[in-house]
């Protein structure tokens, strides 16, 4: 089950070149991912952006997560 993350990952033409971003913030879904996968925990994440929660992080992996899914669908 997926958490419904369409009310903190926004995406604005206007920013960030229109990327998905957390709740309107510079931050982006890939900036999270990235870090992730470089190794940090969810915890420093949260400690070096303090305006960042858990919520946050997790409505990340969720778009991520479908956005793979919708990609899967589509390539069938």
């Amino acid at each position: 089950m997926f958490m419904d993350y369409q009310d903190v990952i926004t995406i604005e033409p206007g920013k960030r070149s229109g990327k998905p971003c957390i709740r309107g913030m510079r931050i982006t879904v890939y900036d999270i991912l990235e870090y992730l996968a470089g190794g940090m925990t969810e915890a420093e994440i949260l400690e070096d952006f303090s305006e960042l929660t858990l919520e946050d992080i997790k409505a990340c992996l969720a778009f991520a997560a479908d956005r793979e899914k919708k990609l899967f669908v589509a390539a069938m």
